[in-house]
């Protein structure tokens, strides 16, 4: 629907970038229950939220094509950007010579930058509020992360998170916008609409089991992961833009503090499956890991997000039990493969 109402020009103008993805369907819902005006972007298409409070204007495009970031922005007061291209069979990582992902994650920043730069005018400077990932880190000498480690970023798609960020930080140190980076991760749930697939680990075991696969683990079951559920990331994203002075210029973790050892998840992703199809759990297995497999995949972590919550007042309320209950649910829903007692 695009806006025709002229009093909903006086209302404030979000632009989400990448907003049928995952975590962008999601974030959009949630900022629909607002009185401002929406404007989802994607290349694909993008359904639209039932919030009902927000105007909402849908955009189908190419954000790397000449002006189109451009257009996107224009006249945006504030913007979420969650564009983002990943690679590889694990669905979660760019791959190194892929110069198409530099060009999405780390170009799109730029381009979004110079757009804002170019039509500077009286006011505040647009909130950017843009999607890191806590593995920017690397190789971090502690479990429990905070936001105030070093950044020794190890894989291509870490890097190009961490190239973006810093152009941001760049920018708002001259006043060009006021950006903050939140960093994500393990992010788990249900997709808002088929489209938005989600290819984290939660879901891709969900499905294995759905199947009658086993779950298979790189590790003894022992490696912890913060898990956060897509709508409490969905609503981190509505309070730093709510909180945007208090957030500009750093980078923010965002988690729910606790990590969670993944062979008790997989164990739990195992029973609930069993339980909603009626059948005896799949097992879970220790393998060999592939060839592709990383450092950090063997390395515990749990997320420290206090600092995020003192400044934004942000908890993440569902939890992690609920939330794979959530998610299998929706996964069984979907898939016709699930077989019925």
């Amino acid at each position: 629907m695009a806006v025709t109402d002229p009093q909903s020009r006086s209302r404030p103008l979000i632009a989400v970038l990448g907003a049928s993805g995952f975590i962008g369907s999601w974030v959009a819902e949630e900022l629909s229950r607002r009185p401002v005006r929406l404007r989802l972007v994607a290349r694909g298409p993008v359904p639209e939220p039932s919030g009902g409070a927000a105007r909402v204007e849908v955009r189908s495009a190419d954000l790397t094509a000449g002006g189109e970031l451009a257009r996107a922005v224009e006249g945006a007061d504030a913007v979420v950007h969650l564009a983002a291209r990943l690679g590889g069979a694990t669905g979660w990582r760019a791959a190194g010579g892929d110069g198409g992902a530099e060009r999405v994650n780390v170009g799109l920043m730029h381009d979004l930058i110079a757009a804002v730069r170019d039509r500077r005018t009286a006011g505040p400077p647009p909130a950017v509020v843009f999607a890191g990932t806590t593995t920017q880190v690397g190789l971090a000498d502690r479990t429990r992360l905070d936001g105030t480690e070093p950044d020794r970023p190890r894989s291509a798609y870490d890097r190009h998170k961490l190239s973006a960020e810093q152009a941001l930080k760049a920018a708002t140190a001259e006043g060009a916008v006021r950006g903050a980076s939140l960093r994500l991760p393990t992010v788990f749930g249900q997709a808002r609409h088929p489209a938005a697939r989600d290819r984290g680990v939660v879901s891709s075991m969900a499905r294995r089991a759905l199947g009658g696969e086993a779950l298979t683990m790189w590790n003894d079951g022992t490696v912890l992961r913060d898990l956060v559920h897509v709508r409490d990331v969905a609503r981190a994203f509505a309070a730093a833009l709510d909180h945007a002075d208090a957030l500009a210029g750093g980078h923010w973790l965002v988690g729910t503090g606790r990590g969670a050892r993944l062979g008790d998840v997989f164990s739990d992703i195992a029973r609930l499956v069993s339980e909603h199809a009626g059948r005896p759990p799949v097992p879970v297995l220790s393998v060999e890991p592939p060839a592709q497999a990383e450092e950090t995949d063997f390395r515990s972590v749990e997320i420290d997000p206090s600092r995020f919550h003192t400044a934004t007042g942000w908890h993440p309320e569902i939890p992690l039990q609920e939330g794979l209950r959530q998610t299998v649910s929706a996964l069984a829903a979907q898939d016709t493969r699930t077989p019925h007692p």
